[in-house]
C-alpha cells in the first residue's frame, strides 16, 4: 500500500514538474511578440481620475488584464499583494466602463492602480494577444521580464526584486 502511495506521489510531482515546463515555454514563445521597448507612455490618467507617474529609481510592474478573463480573475489577488509592496500599473482591456471596473475592483477588494483601456488602443501598442500579460520595468524603464499567462504570487515578488538590484 505505501509502495503505491509513492509510486502516486512520484507520478504527481513529474506530472506538475512538465506542465511547470510547458506553461513557461508557452509563456515565452507569446512573449516574443511582445513590444520590447523601454516603458514610454507619458500621460495617463487612472479610474481614479488622478495622473499615472513613473516611480524615480524603482521598478515598475504593468499589467494587462481584463475583468471577462478567468485566468486574470484568479491572479489578481497576486497583483493585489504586489502592489502593497511594489510599483503595479495595472490596465483593464475592453472591461467595460469606469464604473464598472470600479465596481468588480469593489467587490473583491482590490484597491491597485487601474487604467481603463476600453477601445484596447494601449494593449495594441503593447502587442497584447493574450491575457493576463505582464511586464516588469526596471528603475530605468528598460523592461526586463515579460509573462504571457498567470503568474503567482512568489514569481512576481522575485522578479520584482531582481528587477530592483
Amino acid at each position: 500500500m505505501i509502495k503505491k502511495i509513492k509510486h502516486y506521489i512520484k507520478e504527481i510531482a513529474i506530472f506538475l514538474i512538465v506542465m511547470t515546463i510547458f506553461a513557461n515555454l508557452i509563456s515565452i514563445y507569446k512573449s516574443t511578440d511582445l513590444n520590447q521597448q523601454a516603458f514610454n507612455i507619458k500621460n495617463i490618467t487612472l479610474l481614479n481620475e488622478k495622473k499615472f507617474e513613473y516611480p524615480h529609481a524603482k521598478p515598475l510592474l504593468v499589467h494587462f488584464w481584463a475583468t471577462w478573463c478567468p485566468t486574470c480573475k484568479v491572479e489578481a489577488s497576486n497583483i493585489q499583494t504586489l502592489s502593497k509592496h511594489y510599483d503595479v500599473l495595472t490596465i483593464a482591456v475592453k472591461s467595460g466602463t469606469k464604473q464598472e471596473i470600479q465596481m468588480w475592483l469593489n467587490e473583491n477588494e482590490y484597491n491597485f492602480k487601474v487604467v481603463n483601456d476600453s477601445s484596447g488602443f494601449i494593449s495594441s501598442n503593447f502587442n497584447i494577444a493574450a491575457f493576463p500579460t505582464t511586464f516588469i520595468y526596471d528603475k530605468n524603464k528598460e523592461l526586463v521580464f515579460s509573462e504571457v499567462g498567470y503568474t503567482s504570487t512568489w514569481g512576481l515578488l522575485l522578479r520584482m526584486w531582481w528587477a530592483s538590484l
